[in-house]
């Protein structure tokens, strides 16, 4: 009898642990789009990426405040309202490895590092991931 209760929570915890995904994250890491929305933030903030600006020392993450790029405060409720047919996450995308493609007014064209040469798809997703949480 208490062989068949052990192996029945046995199987109740499996079920959970499928259920809500095993992919070895601590429980207080978020998940976004498809990266870690604490990774994103860690890559934001960095000072150099490889051989570049990192993030924030262009872009503030204070509304109306313009260091040399817009900033991106909000920048989650607006990315999909950005380029007709592209959704939040397609746009944040094009913008970090396609940073020509669309220049928000105001702004000059070619000052954005091409991030494709950089950073990895992993990391990419996961500034995508980041940015998509700042409402």
């Amino acid at each position: 009898m208490l062989k068949r209760m052990i192996f029945g929570v046995f199987m109740i915890c499996m079920a959970l642990v499928l259920a809500t995904g095993c992919s070895g994250k601590s429980g207080t890491e978020e998940q976004g789009a498809s990266g870690s929305v604490q990774a994103g933030e860690k890559l934001f903030k960095q000072t150099i990426i490889g051989n570049q600006p990192g993030c924030a020392t262009c872009h503030s993450m204070e509304a109306d405040v313009t260091i040399v790029g817009p900033s991106l405060a909000g920048i989650g409720s607006r990315a999909g309202e950005r380029v007709s047919g592209l959704s939040a996450e397609e746009y944040l995308r094009q913008s970090i490895l396609e940073p020509n493609a669309y220049t928000v007014e105001g702004f000059s064209a070619n000052i954005m590092p091409k991030w494709s040469d950089e950073l990895s798809k992993e990391q990419v997703d996961s500034l995508v991931a980041f940015l998509l949480s700042l409402k």
